[in-house]
């Protein structure tokens, strides 16, 4: 983690929505573009994060870019010993700065705000990709906030 800078942050948060703009989903945006940190690959991450897409299999909860952002907090301020009480301390700050930032850049977390629905469910089945899917929705810019905003976590924990 230690050749991470700003200006390679910016560079993930711009693959981060390029994977987004592919046909990925929010969550597997994110945390593919931060696999490589953690020896792990694009698709591997892309499996591991698939159910947290439209906030969480599009129940339209947490916003999945959120969700991602939370699992790579918890790769980078691993807390696997149930009782050190420092390591969920330090996991779980990380993951409330996350959650505050992205809060103040963009008035929620939860999808369903965030793309103004309102309470009904969806369908499992995703929208189509099409020009006026992205034209419609904030997901890009929302996944690149999140993965900016990871990356300067990381650091800051460095």
């Amino acid at each position: 983690m230690s050749q991470l800078t700003e200006n390679k942050i910016i560079s993930r948060a711009e693959k981060a929505k390029s994977f987004f703009t592919q046909g990925y989903n929010c969550a597997q945006s994110v945390y593919m573009a931060y696999a490589d940190l953690f020896g792990m690959d694009v698709t591997q991450a892309a499996v591991i994060a698939a159910p947290l897409g439209g906030g969480m299999g599009r129940l339209r909860e947490v916003c999945g870019a959120c969700s991602a952002s939370f699992l790579i907090a918890g790769l980078a301020v691993p807390c696997d010993d149930p009782n050190d009480a420092n390591a969920k301390k330090a996991c779980y700050a990380m993951v409330q700065r996350l959650a505050e930032r992205f809060r103040e850049e963009n008035g929620s977390i939860i999808c369903r705000e965030l793309l103004g629905l309102g309470e009904k469910r969806e369908s499992p089945a995703p929208s189509p990709r099409t020009p006026e899917y992205y034209r419609k929705r904030p997901c890009a810019e929302l996944v690149y906030h999140a993965a900016l905003n990871v990356g300067k976590e990381i650091i800051a924990v460095r």
